[in-house]
């Protein structure tokens, strides 16, 4: 009798440490594949964008020549679904920035190919109700003197409107903010998923 007490006492404080023990693993799953898991979700998000947007662009403060003036977009996914390529046009303008998008282990990355010259490279996070695409900068390649783009936000209004607000930071250390009320103009095609 005093052996099957025995056995049901040890297995009785076993029991509370298995059940610690598999509730810290599970805890640890969760934390390794929930930031892939949504960093993924961003990006599905952001390839709903995928076909061409006109629009116009705003900038705080006025930047003269650009201010008002109407812009072309083109959101590209390619590599397999491994990337996606972002190309802008401003009327007037001579420069045609390009951004890529891509996964970079659990971040959703994005390289800007700016007309100042540097490579800035930010991490990007979705809002919890899925309607904003907030990027902060990591680093710069190249160098800063002409400025570099600073901070970039998409925000998801409909299947057929956008807008993007990029904030580049000028040589002297002024924000100038860039915001691009966009349409999606190739309505026959759908959004890639």
């Amino acid at each position: 009798m005093k052996s099957w007490r025995l056995t049901l006492l040890i297995a009785l404080m076993w029991l509370p440490s298995l059940a610690y023990a598999q509730g810290v693993a599970h805890q640890h799953e969760s934390a390794t594949v929930t930031p892939a898991a949504e960093t993924k979700k961003a990006f599905d998000r952001l390839k709903t964008l995928a076909g061409s947007w006109a629009g116009r662009l705003t900038t705080t403060p006025a930047a003269p020549g650009a201010d008002g003036q109407f812009v072309q977009f083109s959101l590209q996914v390619t590599s397999r679904g491994n990337a996606m390529v972002h190309e802008m046009s401003v009327a007037g303008l001579p420069d045609h920035p390009v951004t890529m998008f891509y996964l970079d282990g659990d971040r959703l990355t994005l390289t800007h190919y700016c007309d100042a010259g540097n490579r800035p490279r930010m991490v990007g996070k979705l809002s919890a109700d899925g309607k904003t695409l907030e990027f902060d900068l990591v680093d710069v390649a190249g160098g800063t003197g002409d400025g570099h783009m600073h901070h970039s936000v998409f925000t998801f209004i409909d299947e057929n409107h956008h807008t993007e607000d990029w904030t580049f930071m000028t040589g002297g250390g002024v924000p100038v903010r860039a915001h691009f009320d966009l349409q999606r103009t190739n309505f026959e095609s759908s959004p890639a998923r």
